[in-house]
Formats: C-alpha cells, structure tokens, sequence
C-alpha cells in the first residue's frame, strides 16, 4: 500500500507543481545532454587513438641481400607466428624497387645499375604491443635470427602518440569529473526548488504523522520519472548531433554509429537519468524534509 501510495503520488506530483516539474526535467536533460555529447566526443577521440597507435605500431625487418624470395616467405611465415604480431607483409627486392621508383619517379633508375635494396617484411603489432618496450624486445628478438640484418620502428613518433594519449585521458578524465558533479549539483538544486514549493503538503502529512521516508518516497518516485523523461529527450538530442556530425566528418573517414553503441546509449541513458534522478530528489528530499517545522 505504501509503494502504490508512493508511485500515485509521484505520477501526481506532475500536476500539482508543472513549473517546478517542468524546470527539474529540464535540468536533468541538459546534464544529461552533457554526459551524452562528452561520452560522444570521448569514443570517438578513442577510437582514433587506437587508429593511430596501431598505425604507429608497425615494425619493417631488413633481410640480408643474399637472402632469396623463399628464404623470405619462410622468414615471413615465421614472423606471422610471433607472439604479438597481428600481420605481415613480404616485400621482395622487386617489391622494394618498384615502391622507391614511385616515391622518386621515372628517372630514379637512372641512379643505380644493380637492385641495392634488400627484401624486407613489414609487420604490424597488436595493440597491446604498440608501446616502446614490446617493441624493444620484438626488434631483439628479431635481429637475432639468422638472416635478419635489422629491424626498425619509429621510436620518437610512438613516444609522442603515447605521450598525447596519456595527456588525453588524463584531460577526458578530468573533464568527465567535472561534468558529472557539475550535472548532479544542478539537479539537485532544481530538484530542491521543487520540494520547497510544496513545504506546506509536506509541512501538513508531518502534522499528521507521516514519518520522514513516507513523505520522501513521492518525490524520490517523482525525481525518477523526471530522470527517465530526461533521458529520452536527451537520447534524442544526443542521437541527432551525432548524425550530423558524423555526415559533417564522413570524410574524414569517421565509422557511424552501430548497433550495439546505440543500444548502448539508450541503456546508458535511461540508466543514467534514473540514477539522477534518484540521487537528486533523494539528496534534497531528506535534507529539506527534516528541516521543515512544525509549528
């Protein structure tokens, strides 16, 4: 009886103060706003860190000049099956050429007599070994096999990726920090607002016995409704600004969104918002409730 009492007067407390449920709603759509577009932009930056660092994450092994094209296939099956390698590429003497004549041009034949450029395998790493000191021990690993005569990666752009993906995430981190306890102490000011517009019902059902936690469950069944009702208006925003930015950089070649992001969102959401929902009206409710006199 006390929960049906609750959830009857929660879905009632809409009528009864519309400004005030109206300008609580609203608060919570704007934070949640706010949580969606920085979740948003955040994925997004990730997902082209992990591009990058993959990119960077590569490795080109020199053979040796006398070394032939089978002795590299073998080097090149073997380079597959290293622990940490997810690709490799063979490029034989003629490969090796025919790339250095497209990067210098037609002419560029014209200074040399003989191939002077050895085969190489070009592996690419995992991301989990896309950092200096896997690297480091793949390249020792790999120079100590016969036929191998080095093996070279771009040590000072890796160390700057990592060193923008660390200041990165120190800053999403911070941020997200922010916006988080910036969104729960909006709703709970708003939601406070609310609560103190009907001082007198509750300043009546304290009059009359109600125990402190009957006359907060309402506003706390209230608060959560507000916060689904936000969550919805906020999953539609959020879903819009991302398809028009997403159109503005399909150029860029920026992936849109798939299915299970979406989903996702939308249970990310309507988590969120019944989670502030809750915590705001709670907060404010108890705090506001034992403060009311009655006399």
């Amino acid at each position: 009886m006390s929960l049906a009492y609750s959830i009857k007067e929660g879905l009632l407390g809409f009528r009864r103060a519309k400004f005030a449920s109206v300008a609580s709603t609203s608060a919570m759509a704007v934070a949640l706003i706010l949580i969606g577009l920085f979740w948003m932009v955040s994925s997004k930056a990730q997902e082209v860190s992990t591009a990058l660092q993959a990119r960077v994450g590569e490795m080109e092994i020199f053979l040796s000049d006398n070394a032939d094209d089978n002795l590299g296939q073998a080097l090149h099956r073997r380079v597959e099956a290293t622990r940490g390698i997810e690709s490799a590429e063979y490029v034989s003497r003629a490969d090796a050429m025919q790339v250095f004549e497209d990067d210098f041009g037609d002419g560029s034949q014209d200074f040399f007599d003989q191939p002077f450029l050895p085969p190489s395998i070009r592996a690419r790493v995992t991301r989990a070994y896309s950092n200096e000191d896997s690297l480091e021990s793949l390249r020792a690993q790999f120079i100590s096999w016969s036929r191998v005569d080095d093996a070279v990666y771009n040590k000072t752009l890796l160390a700057q990726v990592q060193r923008n993906l660390r200041a990165v995430t120190t800053l999403g981190l911070v941020l997200g920090a922010m916006v988080v306890f910036a969104s729960i102490f909006l709703v709970a000011n708003t939601v406070r607002l609310t609560i103190y517009a009907r001082r007198l019902l509750i300043r009546t059902m304290k009059l009359v016995g109600a125990t402190d936690s009957f006359v907060q469950r309402p506003f706390v069944v209230e608060g959560i409704l507000q916060g689904l009702i936000a969550a919805v208006a906020a999953t539609v925003v959020v879903a819009v600004v991302q398809r028009i930015l997403m159109a503005w950089l399909a150029g860029f070649g920026m992936e849109p969104w798939g299915l299970g992001q979406v989903f996702g969102l939308v249970a990310g959401m309507l988590v969120l918002g019944a989670a502030l929902g809750w915590l705001g009206s709670f907060l404010a409710a108890r705090r506001f409730v034992k403060r009311v006199a009655l006399h």
